[in-house]
């Protein structure tokens, strides 16, 4: 670091991205993206938005936002956009965590580094033996409370029932609901959007409508937790969903049966990919998300990793203790995750 930096950011520890190698014939599963291309009208989208880049993209997002609305039934006042759902929780960390934060210990490792970036405090809540929530940390919090659901690396998810009990036993306090894998499997706190005045949804599309080269985000809540949001984003980055982007996500979202068949292609390879693993003595959580979190017998988790990086397979591998026997391994198309059981046979033998 130079002799320039805040004496504040000198300690920060930056979030640290998957790597993102530059190599032929390599099997990526290591950053959660989708194994399949955009929605066939993106690209003519983009192409067609591209003739217009001379001009400032609209500030409102007019179009995208009123097909958000559509798709989740909510006001265009109650929905707002990002530079991917990072933006949207990092100004959310912004508006609502002046009072504190509290989260689990194992989750998105974002989480502490914007707590950090920003100054706020964190308080963190351990997940039990099996990885789970305890509802018991959530009760009558005078913090905001955030939660990945599903939660990320574990790919577990709460209930409907169980984020019910977050929400109502913390009226005066903001709950941030992390959905960036709902769609693979686990239930929404959407419903909660029109009823509770302190929920924000916060989604993405960069997983399950294969746009995370596009950077959009997006978030729902009360209007006036949107007009929170808003005034932290016009004070910081108002054009922050450039014309590109905005074309693209438009065009993901009219084209639903592409989204729903790309989506039910990855629960059932992520199932297949979980009986496999298991049936080679494999610890796996049970996974609402597009990644599994597995322990493989008789071999540490940085082991099993490098071994596939040797065999150009790419996973991910969280060096923290409670973990470091587990990988995260992102589902891929069914060929790729062949491929993966195929040389972990080999591996193991």
């Amino acid at each position: 670091m130079s002799r320039f930096l805040s004496d504040r950011l000198q300690s920060l520890a930056p979030y640290v991205p998957g790597e993102q190698p530059k190599v032929s014939n390599l099997i990526k599963l290591n950053t959660n993206e989708s194994p399949f291309s955009p929605a066939p009208g993106v690209t003519e989208a983009v192409k067609e938005a591209a003739g217009s880049l001379q001009l400032y993209n609209d500030l409102s997002a007019s179009r995208l936002v009123g097909l958000l609305s559509d798709t989740y039934g909510l006001e265009k006042s109650q929905i707002a956009v990002g530079n991917g759902s990072d933006e949207m929780l990092a100004f959310a960390f912004q508006a609502f965590g002046g009072h504190g934060l509290i989260f689990p210990d194992i989750t998105y490792g974002f989480y502490p580094v914007w707590a950090n970036l920003y100054g706020l405090d964190a308080k963190i809540a351990p997940l039990d033996a099996d990885f789970n929530v305890d509802l018991r940390d959530y009760r009558g919090n005078d913090r905001c409370i955030v939660l990945a659901n599903p939660n990320a690396p574990t790919g577990k998810a709460l209930t409907i029932l169980e984020m019910a009990e977050i929400v109502e036993n913390n009226p005066d306090q903001v709950v941030i609901v992390d959905e960036a894998y709902v769609d693979f499997g686990a239930e929404s706190a959407l419903a909660f959007v029109p009823q509770y005045e302190n929920v924000l949804v916060v989604r993405t599309f960069s997983k399950s409508r294969q746009l995370a080269g596009a950077r959009l985000g997006f978030a729902m809540g009360h209007e006036k937790l949107i007009d929170d949001l808003n005034r932290v984003r016009y004070s910081f980055h108002p054009y922050n969903v450039n014309t590109l982007t905005q074309a693209a996500g438009a065009a993901a979202l009219e084209d639903p049966r592409y989204f729903e068949a790309c989506r039910k292609s990855i629960i059932e390879t992520r199932e297949w990919t979980r009986e496999q693993l298991l049936s080679l003595g494999f610890r796996v959580l049970p996974s609402s998300a597009n990644f599994l979190f597995a322990a493989a017998p008789g071999v540490s988790g940085p082991e099993y990793q490098q071994r596939l990086r040797e065999r150009n397979i790419l996973i991910r591998h969280f060096d923290l203790p409670r973990i470091r026997d587990f990988n995260r391994i992102t589902i891929g198309s069914r060929e790729q995750m062949e491929a993966l059981i195929q040389a972990t046979k080999e591996l193991l033998a």
